[in-house]
């Protein structure tokens, strides 16, 4: 990852100085914004207000809008969104297809929220002004299935390959076109990025990756043989390509996050240099020093 200055606030594991700067520096000076005093005037921040359709993003949204002003979706700079996980990588996915990334500082309304902030109203607008940001990078998802149609999609969490049927699948893996694996037999398999890493590749026993590491995890769902292979950990300027093994009995989907292509017959991944994704956080409560501490949950 970048360095990005100084003004960051330094967690147990020390990533913070490598991964933070204050929004305020890096939006609010530059825009011309940094005097902005009403607490309440968020639209003047550049923030606008988005909500997952469930009850409790609703009624969360309702209470925001009353409270505080914001700028309409399309003027914005910046986002404040509403919901859960789910909503939070629709919402960078929806900004990946529109071609317009803006830092998104997320509040929980949904159930497990490791991408999200904690919901209060109390001085959102000092949150917003101190909030530090994290910057990702997506995969690069090319799918191409046994008719030979070729899709991409980007995904923020994880690429995974998954198993259509009941029979197993097998699966060719190759990395920067050497054949590292010439079959594995699983329900799938599946490549994760530092931020995804403790999100379905942690369900499947993958390690999780701290934040600041230039790694990908390569993890085995449910694998059959090779028994005693439990994954890897590459650096992240690799490309992986997957080779279904008798595809058109053995038929395979490719995810993307929520994105899925049916009975793919190869798949290629890499990480996007190219885009960056930011998120926004309370310096108490970073993802950095959420991911870290995965590792100590029991």
């Amino acid at each position: 990852m970048s360095r990005y200055g100084t003004g960051s606030v330094t967690g147990i594991f020390g990533y913070a100085s490598r991964q933070f700067q204050p929004l305020s520096r890096s939006v609010f000076v530059q825009q011309g914004l940094a005097n902005v005093t009403d607490p309440r005037d968020l639209a003047a921040r550049g923030f606008a207000l988005t909500a997952s359709p469930t009850e409790a993003a609703q009624a969360a949204e309702k209470m925001l809008r009353r409270r505080f002003s914001w700028a309409n979706e399309g003027d914005a700079t910046a986002l404040v969104a509403l919901g859960g996980d789910g909503f939070m990588l629709q919402t960078l996915h929806a900004m990946l297809a529109d071609g317009s990334p803006r830092p998104v500082f997320g509040m929980n309304r949904g159930t497990v929220g490791f991408l999200m902030n904690e919901w209060r109203l109390d001085r959102l607008g000092e949150r917003l002004d101190g909030a530090k940001r994290i910057k990702v990078a997506p995969l690069a998802m090319t799918a191409t299935t046994i008719d030979g149609e070729v899709l991409t999609n980007p995904a923020i969490n994880e690429v995974s390959l998954l198993r259509e049927t009941r029979q197993t699948a097998k699966i060719e893996i190759c990395v920067n076109g050497r054949v590292v694996l010439p079959e594995l037999v699983a329900d799938g398999v599946l490549v994760a990025t530092p931020a995804g890493s403790t999100a379905y590749n942690l369900s499947a026993n993958g390690p999780i990756l701290p934040l600041a590491a230039r790694m990908l995890a390569l993890t085995p769902i449910s694998p059959f043989r090779p028994r005693r292979w439990s994954g890897a950990i590459l650096p992240d300027d690799v490309n992986i390509q997957f080779r279904v093994l008798e595809a058109p009995n053995r038929p395979v989907s490719a995810v993307a996050d929520q994105f899925e292509v049916r009975d793919v017959a190869t798949v290629g991944v890499r990480l996007d240099r190219s885009v960056e994704l930011t998120l926004l956080f309370d310096p108490e409560h970073a993802l950095d020093e959420r991911i870290a501490m995965e590792q100590f949950a029991t």
